[in-house]
């Protein structure tokens, strides 16, 4: 037994715009989630989806009165909306034929000294072949960065610098030494062992 085929959402909103059309009436959300299915086989769930979409198109008119909403939808307003955006898709559609002849005209003129030939085959075979010759000098030259005299140059800086900085605190750290030997009397070894300072620590050259 097969399954009965669903009604798409465009023929949801053609069957309630011709609900509202035929009836010529205005009518509130509650009666249409009625008459649609009953009249048009719309599911009431989807009704108010449906009616607020073809509100927002234009297509169906809504107006509050007192605490009631009421939608309503005639002939003559659905002609009119479809003839404006009829309109509105001919003068897309004109521009869009406009804006290809300028396209194709650009292209023709692009085109115009590039005509494929042997001469311009073989210069574009020439330049993919220099430019492989590139990539390769390229990564030649990559190898060779670190002998680079500004990358050296470089190192020699940051080294300098990083050799002050160590410097810096070895200062503050015999100083400190210097400090707990007047302040708490210690040996010079028993704060080198409480603090874990090897015999050897002394400034960088």
């Amino acid at each position: 037994m097969s399954k009965r085929k669903g009604v798409s959402a465009e023929e949801k909103r053609t069957r309630m715009l011709d609900l509202l059309y035929e009836k010529q009436d205005f009518f509130q959300l509650k009666e249409l989630e009625r008459l649609g299915p009953k009249e048009k086989g719309v599911v009431s769930q989807s009704v108010k989806e449906v009616i607020q979409g073809l509100v927002d198109d234009g297509l169906v008119d809504t107006d509050k009165i007192g605490t009631s909403v009421y939608f309503w939808a005639f002939p003559s307003k659905g002609a009119g909306v479809r003839q404006h955006k009829l309109a509105g898709l001919e003068e897309q559609l004109a521009q869009l034929r406009q804006k290809r002849h300028t396209v194709e005209a650009q292209l023709a003129e692009a085109a115009v000294g590039r005509e494929e030939d042997d001469e311009r085959g073989q210069l574009l075979k020439d330049l993919a072949g220099r430019r492989q010759e590139r990539a390769r000098l390229d990564a030649e030259i990559a190898k060779y960065k670190d002998c680079d005299p500004e990358a050296l140059e470089a190192m020699r800086q940051q080294s300098r610098i990083a050799i002050e900085a160590a410097n810096r605190w070895t200062d503050n750290i015999f100083n400190i030494k210097s400090w707990c030997k007047r302040k708490f009397s210690m040996e010079e070894a028993t704060i080198d062992k409480q603090f874990g300072i090897p015999d050897s620590f002394d400034y960088l050259e």
